[in-house]
């Protein structure tokens, strides 16, 4: 079992030693066994509940916190960093990060602490991203406890463990940008390449902004596509990788609505759903800048001019293989954009009505979509595979399950409660899965009840 964290090879500029702080009363209440597997963490379930609680460290080393600095909201804050979450060591070329386990030098006042509710949401999020195949940081176990937190009220302290190939984040350039510290940029940016990308060779800056903007191309992409809202895209919160990284008010659209906000602390809506691919954009443009010192100008605007190619790209070939098409037609982006907007207009759920499509004979939408199948029906016969095979590759790629925020609130109010965590092990399994029919599990697949209409999220956690 390896601990070394290959990010201290970094220096100290780049972070800073911390001590988790003990919970009180601390339980596993749910275990990603899977990835439990992947990493052989292969300990008691005792010692597990200790390291993921950061009541025992992993291995010798004391966990780190990192340094960086972000554009929150347009505004850019010259230092963050890792106010309550910490690095405690690498398994199988993966960090572990604890979130919740205590104050750092970054925590800029605050308590350190994640409470149980939006623990939970990180957790049941993560696994339903990677469920939809979109790139997501990984979540390993939840710990809660009966130490007390204060937010709007009284709440529980928990830690949900992290796990991702690396946490860096376009924030990290950006500090050192800012300060004038040009070799720590470039130091960083060896290190990624080194250790994050094996195909572009050491020195080669430009060949690192395209893998960034590649990668982040086709997270958006697929967020799009599964009707995904982030709700706080910082650059702080913006992955090297192209990862999902940093779950908080997040959601997963619903009735369908490119206008959706789902962070009702974003009053101006810059997050907003039909924003999230020109948000990213944005947000590349700083790390480009940030990166300034090692790329000629030039370089910079040819890279970032790949984005929208790669973008529109995977996009149109996701939501063609969501519609049933597996040849391209010059008529597909607009019959399925006009259903979008038959969508929009008619308040119809998008996940259960593209999900409809698999059957394009029998639909439940109503009168005024049945000029729109006349044409899908028309189209679809220009395809080359039979009906059932067309069914199924649907299938494989609208899913059935999804993480409705009500789904998350029943799980969390059990959870906080009445210590019931079954209803979490439920919603672990369907959307782990999210396209298989789970037969007897019909109930998770129904729209949103009249008591969680207005359920209302903000960055509180």
């Amino acid at each position: 079992m390896k601990n070394s964290l290959k990010f201290k090879d970094l220096g100290v500029d780049f972070f800073a030693h911390i001590q988790t702080q003990k919970l009180e009363n601390s339980s596993l209440i749910h275990v990603n066994e899977s990835l439990r597997q992947d990493l052989n963490f292969n300990i008691p379930d005792k010692e597990l509940l200790e390291i993921c609680s950061g009541e025992k460290q992993l291995g010798q080393e004391n966990p780190i916190s990192t340094v960086y600095a972000g554009h929150q909201f347009g505004y850019f804050v010259p230092q963050l960093g890792d106010g309550r979450s910490c690095l405690i060591g690498e398994l199988e070329g993966n960090e572990l990060s604890l979130k919740g386990a205590g104050t750092s030098p970054f925590s800029r006042g605050a308590d350190g602490r994640a409470v149980l509710r939006s623990s939970i949401r990180e957790y049941l999020c993560s696994i339903a991203m990677q469920g939809l195949n979109i790139p997501t940081t990984k979540a390993l176990a939840i710990v809660n406890s009966t130490s007390e937190v204060y937010r709007e009220h009284v709440e529980n302290a928990a830690v949900v463990t992290r796990v991702a190939e690396s946490h860096i984040r376009f924030g990290h350039f950006e500090y050192f940008s800012s300060l004038g510290q040009n070799e720590n940029v470039k130091k960083l940016a060896d290190f990624v390449i080194q250790h994050y990308m094996p195909e572009v060779k050491q020195g080669d800056y430009l060949g690192l902004l395209r893998e960034v903007i590649q990668s982040t191309a086709i997270m958006i992409a697929r967020w799009q596509a599964q009707g995904f809202s982030h709700g706080v895209m910082n650059t702080d919160n913006m992955s090297i990788l192209g990862l999902t990284i940093d779950y908080g008010p997040f959601s997963f659209m619903e009735t369908y609505d490119p206008n959706f906000i789902c962070n009702h602390s974003d009053t101006q809506g810059r997050y907003s759903f039909e924003r999230q691919p020109s948000v990213a954009l944005w947000n590349l443009h700083r790390l480009a800048d940030a990166l300034k010192t090692l790329l000629e100008e030039e370089e910079l605007k040819e890279a970032l001019s790949m984005y929208e190619k790669i973008l529109v790209k995977e996009y149109s070939t996701l939501m063609r293989n969501k519609f049933g098409f597996s040849v391209q037609d010059e008529s597909d982006n607009s019959l399925i954009n006009n259903f979008l907007e038959l969508l929009y207009t008619h308040k119809k759920d998008y996940h259960q009505s593209i999900r409809q499509l698999s059957n394009s004979d029998e639909h439940s939408l109503g009168e005024v979509f049945d000029p729109w199948f006349k044409d899908y029906r028309k189209r679809l016969k220009k395809e080359k595979v039979d009906l059932n095979q067309r069914h199924n590759l649907m299938n494989e790629v609208n899913p059935k399950y999804i993480l409705r925020n009500y789904l998350a609130e029943v799980a969390i109010r059990k959870a906080e409660d009445l210590n019931e965590y079954v209803e979490i092990d439920t919603l672990f399994k369907l959307l782990r899965d999210p396209f298989d029919k789970h037969e007897g599990y019909e109930l998770y697949d129904s729209e949103t009840p009249e008591w969680a209409q207005n359920l209302e999220l903000s960055c509180s956690s």
